[in-house]
């Protein structure tokens, strides 16, 4: 199956503390994988490097084959092109509409008529369930609906790759298997290839095609829900376990987090 997203020992350090220490990951087209592991391990970094917003210090970054570190900016911008990226609040403006919260990419970066801008954001909501929603401003719907908005607005431009940052974080059970669901049919229905960062064991065990789990920095294991969970591994054991007392060092978490945002 043909490779879309590629690091090849790609090393990241800030200032005298070393983020990713040789990370090798292969991501197949039309495939969900899913990046587990604790705070501090390279997780969102990782996901910064594959949008381009940081370049490695060694190694190297393909998307769909073209090296995005080193590019020049209009190679970033069109690779950015292909992909969406959900936050973990969904990041909607505040004083615009759902539905022209999800308008705003096509206006912003395309010169389309507005009769056809229309037609996709109607098109986009409604696959989402949301045209009940569709004229009530963010502070008037749920969490869970804020990330389908948010999912409705990266479909406008017909990415080809959909990076998430805890897609699930702040929602209740029910609402978080409604996500899960959408990321399913997203990969099932539409073959985009999916990159989701995740702290919820039941999220990443649902969505994922395979799992990577990286742990100070390095790539740990690669494997299917199955062969992660069977896995003999204590420390990859102690954390989908969730328990405290093992070999996993704790932590304190990833100092670029608060500065640089997926």
């Amino acid at each position: 199956m043909e490779t879309m997203i590629e690091l090849r020992a790609v090393k990241k350090a800030f200032g005298s503390r070393e983020i990713l220490r040789g990370v090798d990951i292969h991501i197949r087209r039309g495939e969900t994988m899913v990046l587990l592991g604790g705070s501090g391990t390279g997780k969102s970094v990782t996901i910064r490097h594959i949008i381009g917003l940081l370049d490695p210090d060694e190694g190297e970054v393909r998307v769909a084959g073209q090296k995005m570190n080193g590019a020049s900016k209009e190679v970033k911008a069109k690779l950015r092109g292909r992909m969406g990226v959900l936050f973990q609040s969904g990041a909607l403006i505040n004083w615009l509409t759902v539905y022209e919260n999800v308008a705003l990419p096509l206006r912003e970066t395309t010169r389309l008529p507005e009769d056809e801008i229309d037609r996709i954001v109607r098109e986009k909501i409604a696959w989402l369930g949301l045209t009940p929603a569709m004229h009530l401003l963010p502070a008037n719907i749920s969490g869970g609906m804020k990330k389908r908005v948010g999912v409705a607005r990266a479909l406008t431009t017909k990415p080809e790759i959909i990076l998430y940052d805890e897609p699930t974080s702040g929602l209740d059970p029910v609402m978080s298997q409604v996500l899960n669901e959408l990321n399913n049919r997203l990969r099932d229905e539409l073959q985009v290839t999916q990159v989701v960062v995740t702290h919820d064991m039941n999220s990443a065990f649902t969505i994922a095609d395979r799992i990577t789990f990286l742990y100070q920095g390095r790539v740990r294991k690669v494997g299917t829900p199955a062969e992660i969970q069977n896995s003999d591994d204590p420390i990859i054991q102690q954390f989908i376990r969730g328990e405290t007392q093992g070999p996993m060092q704790i932590d304190a978490g990833d100092p670029t987090t608060k500065k640089t945002t997926v």
